[in-house]
């Protein structure tokens, strides 16, 4: 009897020295956008595309990639949401600016074999608070240069 209840104690403080893990670990703090700054982001983009008369979508997505705002001009064609959310996505999966990606795939056109719904051109860039990511933006409608400078617009008005 004592043998099997030594057995049971054994293992339960096996069991709970696993579940402390390391004792210097700790709880990290994290900024998170709020639904205000994303609105702020994407302004200051339509400010940018309004100014050339440009048809856009602006997606904002935030650090899980998950679709925070999304705008869209009347006459911007419809594909453009899809684009716009997708250009975001590879910005904040990649954490870096789309435009590298598409200079990438022009040299390695096997680079964009991925499983998921990313737009590996111009127009998507993540958004960093403190060099952390926090979110990222997509622009598409115009030409994917024009939608990077649309889209550093919003980047420009994070603080």
């Amino acid at each position: 009897m004592f043998t099997r209840f030594a057995g049971l104690v054994g293992a339960a403080a096996l069991i709970l020295t696993a579940m402390a893990g390391d004792a210097s670990a700790q709880m990290l703090d994290r900024k998170v956008m709020s639904i205000a700054e994303a609105k702020k982001l994407a302004a200051a983009a339509m400010e940018e595309a309004n100014k050339n008369n440009w048809n856009v979508v602006v997606a904002i997505l935030d650090e899980g990639g998950h679709l925070m705002y999304l705008e869209r001009k009347d006459g911007t064609q419809l594909a453009s949401a899809d684009i716009a959310v997708n250009k975001a996505k590879a910005a904040l999966l990649f954490r870096r600016s789309t435009k590298l990606m598409e200079d990438t795939i022009a040299q390695r056109p096997a680079f964009p074999t991925l499983n998921r719904e990313v737009a590996m051109i111009e127009g998507g860039l993540p958004l960093l608070y403190n060099n952390v990511v926090v979110g990222a933006i997509g622009v598409s409608g115009v030409a994917s240069s024009d939608d990077g400078k649309i889209a550093a617009a919003g980047v420009a008005a994070l603080k």
